[in-house]
């Protein structure tokens, strides 16, 4: 390798380096964010549950492990195909080398960081479809052993008069 070619390839690593930075920046400004919206969101639910307010249904939706799984469906196909992109790309361009031609210097996207984010928003799924089957199997088990409504705080609307009051379901589950 000559020295013209050294100087490229150093040029475009530290290129590609400015990109990674920049993307880790992005993302950890995009992590803060999203936490800051959910600190907020969590403290309106306290203080309205504080004041005695029910819950909006945007809170409802947030809250419900079905809603979550919509919401990150459209997420994963995006991430998937953004992860196929980039693998399609990193083949095309190693490809290339190994033919021993010479290839364009444009930076290609890190696989590594596009296969975490598509393993992250797999996580949240699995989490979201564990829960929904945890809140069913805890229905369905109430149902069983309890068959007097009990009204949740999600549904205050479907308090009926068979209904049981919290202090009376609490004694009837300690007896």
């Amino acid at each position: 390798m000559n020295a013209q070619q050294q100087q490229q390839l150093a040029q475009a690593q530290a290129q590609q380096l400015a990109q990674a930075q920049a993307q880790a920046q992005q993302l950890a400004q995009a992590q803060q964010q999203h936490l800051a919206q959910a600190q907020a969101q969590q403290l309106a639910a306290a203080a309205q549950a504080q004041a005695g307010q029910p819950l909006t249904q945007q809170q409802q939706q947030q809250d419900d492990p079905v809603a979550k799984f919509k919401l990150l469906i459209p997420q994963l196909k995006d991430s998937l195909q953004n992860l196929m992109r980039i693998a399609a790309q990193n083949l095309s361009q190693n490809t290339t080398i190994d033919n021993g031609q010479k290839s364009n210097d444009t930076a290609v996207q890190r696989f590594d960081k596009s296969l975490e984010e598509f393993y992250a928003l797999c996580d949240q799924v699995e989490l979201c479809l564990r829960l929904a089957f945890e809140c069913l199997s805890q229905s369905i088990d109430s149902a069983k052993h309890s068959p007097i409504l009990v009204p949740t705080a999600t549904k205050p609307d479907t308090v009926q008069a068979e209904s049981l009051s919290y202090s009376q379901y609490l004694s009837m589950i300690k007896s």
